[in-house]
């Protein structure tokens, strides 16, 4: 299926990343497909590796050294130079749509490597790629929550650990390989990154707050927090599984780290440039700005929207419904675990990509990574476990003791 899915890519999409990634991706995945048909012992290793090299390594690495990218990588690069020349991102006056940054302060980090090493030579011109500095970002999160979702809190021993647990380990490895390797993750990756370090921080602050862990939580919302500001509802997520396994002052403890946080990220550009911020940032992205926005894709919110003034106010006051549905639900039935939690914001990001006023197919990757993610890498899903529950079991009656024949005097 996969590689059916990469072979339309080179006949229907326009853009000339997706055409190279959909050639190079379609012949691994069926050489992947191959190789796990056969019955050597090592096929699946084998098939995960062809399906990296097809769908990550090779395109990435010809995207990368030949410059060709999606426009957001440029406008991410674009944002690293002026944040060091001018300290924010922002221009004060774009002229075309392509001079915007639809972006909090935070992603212009990103684009340092490539405001500082420059485009001239091979080496910086790898080095400098934002996508590649994205994908470490992704992965990183990745390795950071497996980490800590084998150490649980309040016992030593680890989830997955100990000798009879390797095997299920390997497995759980080559799962989180072949996802990396699907066309869900593969893709992005390779022609913009630009939503995987958003993702991986999400995932990271869920797997951070699954283990009673306040502050290493609210640091990464607070990451996640300063790239785009669809990442705002995992707070409210967060904070509730915080409360569920650490209590309240667990809980108000990540809340403030969080937003704390993303103001000091945020603030400096607020202040600096506060126009061109809440233009650029919050107007643009929901069809209000100057421009155009390109992410048009025919979603609920994009058709309402599409039929006028009334249509675009109906679309977020569905939007508002949607979310306050979801916080609702947070407090009626909060997450227990890290799948509930991932499904809960998995949820809430759908409602709100779908009923947005502007937006495109490719942001639903986002929730179904999360998802997936939570099930690959922090296991099966559980039931909550009861609370206070005493199990009493039946004791066999003790025999009535039989009275000793008296002595006959």
């Amino acid at each position: 299926m996969a590689a059916a899915w990469a072979a339309v890519f080179p006949f229907i999409m326009a853009p000339e990343p997706h055409r190279v990634w959909g050639m190079s991706a379609c012949l691994g995945y069926l050489c992947a497909a191959v190789a796990a048909l056969s019955s050597r012992p090592r096929g699946r290793a084998v098939s995960v590796c062809l399906a990296l090299g097809g769908a990550v390594v090779v395109p990435f690495v010809l995207l990368v050294l030949t410059g060709t990218a999606q426009s957001e990588v440029g406008v991410v690069e674009r944002s690293g130079l002026l944040t060091l020349r001018q300290a924010t991102p922002y221009l004060p006056d774009p002229h075309t749509v392509g001079e915007v940054t639809p972006y909090l302060p935070g992603m212009a980090v990103f684009g340092l490597p490539r405001a500082v090493l420059g485009e001239s030579g091979l080496l910086p011109g790898l080095l400098g790629d934002a996508r590649l500095w994205c994908a470490v970002a992704f992965l990183g999160c990745l390795w950071a929550a497996r980490r800590a979702i084998r150490r649980p809190a309040g016992g030593p021993s680890a989830i997955g650990g100990g000798p009879s647990a390797v095997g299920g380990g390997a497995s759980r490895g080559y799962a989180v390989g072949a996802f990396v390797a699907s066309p869900a993750v593969a893709l992005p990756l390779c022609v913009s990154g630009v939503d995987l370090p958003l993702t991986g921080l999400l995932f990271l602050a869920l797997a951070f707050a699954a283990r009673r862990r306040p502050v290493a939580a609210g640091l990464a919302l607070a990451a996640a927090c300063s790239l785009k500001w669809t990442a705002w509802p995992a707070v409210a997520v967060a904070v509730t599984l915080l409360a569920h396994h650490g209590g309240t002052r667990a809980a108000v403890r990540g809340a403030v780290v969080a937003v704390g946080g993303t103001v000091l990220l945020v603030l400096p550009s607020a202040l600096l440039s506060p126009g061109p911020l809440v233009q650029q940032v919050f107007a643009f992205p929901t069809g209000r700005g100057p421009f155009e926005t390109p992410a048009a894709s025919p979603l609920p919110g994009r058709l309402l929207a599409d039929l006028g003034p009334v249509g675009w106010y109906a679309a977020v006051a569905l939007l508002l419904a949607g979310g306050l549905a979801v916080f609702v639900s947070l407090l009626v039935r909060p997450p227990h675990d890290l799948v509930s939690a991932a499904d809960r914001l998995a949820v809430g990001l759908c409602v709100a990509f779908l009923l947005a006023p502007a937006g495109r197919f490719g942001y639903l990757a986002l929730p179904v990574t999360l998802a997936v993610l939570a099930r690959l890498v922090g296991g099966a899903h559980r039931k909550e476990p009861a609370h206070d529950l005493v199990v009493r079991t039946s004791r066999p009656a003790r025999p009535t003791p039989v009275p000793a024949a008296r002595s006959a005097r």
